[in-house]
């Protein structure tokens, strides 16, 4: 499953996916985004968590476009619908997936870090959306995944503009959900993971699964479904385990 262009380690239950396209600024091809499906529509069974980070200094610069390929319409169109499969795949495949960010978090690759539960952003860390400069429009999720979390109104002008967000304006907007010194996103990303990684695996996949579709139904659809998320979280072996392990001041044995 590894390769040279993704660097896969895993140590106790985390898997940290780093992207390997030095000299690059880990730009973004077709081989790379493979690598990415490839591990995350089957990644190793004792995998309970991910880190997904970058080489020198960089997450991910979005799309190389040193390697372009003109495509008529319906080409566009399959493309930028293969894109939204696979950060569907890594949103919702069911494995937390914390961003370790430093460097270039640009169109595609700030499309990538929406795509994950927990961003971590280093005083490097640039966001930005420059599609319109060069001019064309997001495809790889953008229109979602960071309009959710900017509002369109912010996010127009982002796109409008190209402007840059910094690691601190990204973490007051919601882009990143932590923001640390320099050389400590890492060490940060991994010892979230490895927290989350303790939770009740079936906790965490209704978590990934249940929020973001409640946020798109109406109240009363939201709050029926959070009954059917409750019900069956709180009737599974692992809620037994999580009460038991509280009443006798233990830390709990999920999934055992």
């Amino acid at each position: 499953m590894a390769s040279d262009i993704l660097l896969i380690e895993i140590e106790d239950g985390v898997a940290t996916v780093t992207m390997n396209r030095p000299g690059k600024r880990n730009a973004m091809c077709d081989e790379l985004l493979h690598a990415i499906d490839a591990f995350f529509s089957n990644p190793p069974e004792e995998v309970k968590a991910v880190v997904l980070t970058g080489v020198e200094g960089h997450y991910c610069s979005g799309l190389d476009l040193s390697e372009h390929q003109a495509r008529d319409a319906e080409g566009t169109m399959r493309h930028s619908r293969h894109w939204h499969a696979i950060m569907d795949k890594i949103q919702y495949g069911g494995l937390p997936v914390v961003s370790a960010m430093f460097g270039a978090v640009i169109g595609g690759g700030l499309e990538l870090a929406t795509s994950t539960h927990v961003r971590i952003a280093e005083p490097s860390t640039i966001f930005q959306l420059p599609e319109g400069r060069r001019g064309i429009y997001v495809g790889g999720g953008a229109s979602v995944r960071v309009g959710r979390i900017l509002g369109a109104d912010r996010m127009t002008e982002m796109m409008l503009t190209g402007r840059k967000y910094n690691a601190d304006e990204g973490f007051m907007l919601g882009l990143a959900h932590y923001s640390v010194g320099e050389g400590e996103a890492l060490a940060l990303a991994k010892e979230l993971a490895a927290k989350i990684a303790r939770n009740a695996p079936l906790s965490n996949y209704v978590m990934i699964h249940a929020l973001s579709r409640i946020e798109d139904m109406d109240k009363a659809g939201g709050l029926f479904t959070e009954s059917l998320c409750a019900a069956l979280t709180q009737t599974s072996p692992d809620a037994l385990e999580g009460l038991a392990a509280f009443l006798e001041k233990r830390a709990p044995k999920f999934g055992v």
